[in-house]
């Protein structure tokens, strides 16, 4: 791989403040990305998320349920881990996008009425570390330094 791409996408002036956001978010998106791809935290599953996903019209259910359970699993990791950290909000950050247009956009802002509220917090933090990098207590830090 080219260096200066790698030294591009791991590149972060960020302090210890993406910290706190790449945790607990990242936590959050593997923990669903696990209820997802492995029925785990009281999750269906590939299976149930496939039908689901089938009937509010996102086709092939399976496939979808497939991608959106890795992108948040592995893309939660990620952030947890500060490995990829932009490349990784990226793409959690149209998974929320998507997620808030297909699901949640219908019903409001507020998460009382399965609102779109939970999401926009989830998609603001992926694109603010899209922009801002992994941070200093990150393995991307540490790949750029080299």
């Amino acid at each position: 791989m080219n260096n200066a791409f790698l030294n591009k996408l791991t590149a972060t002036d960020t302090g210890w403040g993406a910290l706190a956001l790449r945790i607990p978010v990242g936590i959050i998106f593997a923990a669903h990305g696990a209820q997802k791809l492995f029925g785990w935290f009281g999750g269906y599953g590939l299976e149930g998320t496939g039908q689901w996903m089938d009937s509010i019209g996102l086709s092939p259910g399976y496939l979808m349920a497939l991608l959106a359970g890795s992108a948040e699993f592995f893309g939660g990791l990620a952030l947890i881990i500060g490995l990829l950290v932009r490349p990784a909000s990226a793409v959690l950050a149209f998974a929320m996008l998507i997620a808030i247009f297909s699901v949640h956009i219908g019903n409001g802002l507020f998460m009382s009425n399965n609102g779109y509220e939970f999401g926009l917090a989830l998609l603001g933090v992926s694109v603010s570390l899209v922009f801002s990098g992994a941070g200093r207590a990150s393995i991307d830090r540490a790949i750029a330094a080299r």
